[in-house]
């Protein structure tokens, strides 16, 4: 049984990409301390916080994989996703995406009535970003969006009610995490065009995109100086996410030949993973088994052995596909 359910586990946790929810937990926990400072918080409520995290952030990953199967299938870079390579079936992807979607309600049931009844708000915001590239230009600004419910929901788990602290640090993380995702984005502009998708790097190009990007960055920053001003306890995570930004700032110029040597790369790669994956899984013809492996099967029974083993049947069709 374990041989079989560790691959299985890794898969679902590829598929979900974990560390994502890694990524976004600190934002929400950041939400509860701000929050801390005018209501008591107990382990309870950042346990339960944790949950709602995770299972948000797994059904909007999940949503995300099911609903841009058949667009990761066709690009290079992506092709080799879960889904498309067919390590899990549309089926599993849509059990996955209810449960973790029933585990994020649970636990905003259990934390207050008021979270129980904006959760499916949040569902929504996450679950929109998917499918906003299908129909705005803003897709990016969605995703800097899903990523800024999180502190806000921080705050409202611990009960805190009004205040300028989770505000300040939704807008920044939503600009810090849209201006990332902007560039990010530029490295699948030819495939986003080719295919009738739009973000804004296909709006604009790279080079406008770019300073897009570094005006999300400027006002990230801006939040983060006015969080550390309104909630003293935020100086540390206002100072290190500012200097974090500031070198991204400072990189910015530096992006567009990265953003080509990077898509070439991956492309590249990706296209390489295909091909390697189509040879492994090409089927053989019914013509071809027959005369390849029941011979040797027929062969094995006249001498006495078991029949022809899962190991002679893949050399058999190693040597036949070469």
């Amino acid at each position: 049984m374990t041989p079989v359910l560790v691959p299985k586990l890794r898969t679902y946790a590829s598929f979900v990409r974990v560390s994502h929810s890694v990524f976004a937990l600190p934002f929400a926990l950041a939400g509860a301390l701000l929050a801390a400072q005018h209501t008591p918080i107990t382990w309870r409520i950042v346990l339960w916080i944790v949950v709602a995290m995770v299972g948000a952030r797994s059904a909007a990953m999940g949503f995300n994989r099911l609903v841009d199967a058949r667009m990761d299938a066709l690009n290079p870079r992506t092709a080799a996703r879960e889904l498309p390579r067919g390590a899990m079936t549309i089926g599993e992807a849509i059990a996955f995406v209810t449960i973790a979607s029933a585990v994020f309600l649970f636990a905003a049931w259990q934390l207050n009535p008021l979270c129980l009844a904006l959760s499916p708000v949040a569902l929504a915001i996450v679950f929109w970003y998917s499918l906003a590239k299908r129909y705005t230009t803003w897709t990016q600004l969605f995703l800097g969006l899903s990523m800024a419910v999180a502190p806000v929901g921080g705050w409202l788990a611990v009960g805190a009610r009004g205040g300028w602290e989770p505000w300040l640090l939704a807008v920044a993380v939503g600009s810090w995490v849209g201006g990332f995702d902007v560039m990010y984005a530029c490295q699948d502009l030819e495939f986003d065009r080719a295919h009738g998708l739009r973000s804004i790097p296909v709006r604009f190009g790279v080079a406008a995109s770019l300073a897009i990007s570094r005006v999300m960055h400027a006002v990230a920053i801006a939040c983060l100086v006015g969080l550390a001003f309104v909630a003293p306890v935020a100086v540390w995570l206002a100072g290190g996410l500012s200097a974090w930004l500031l070198l991204t700032l400072a990189s910015l110029p530096l992006a567009p030949p990265l953003v080509r040597t990077v898509a070439t790369r991956r492309s590249v790669a990706g296209q390489a993973r295909v091909r390697s994956q189509r040879v492994r899984r090409a089927p053989l013809s019914a013509d071809t088994r027959r005369r390849a492996v029941w011979p040797m099967t027929f062969r094995n029974r006249r001498s006495g052995s078991p029949g022809c083993s899962t190991r002679s049947r893949a050399a058999t069709t190693s040597s036949i596909t070469s």
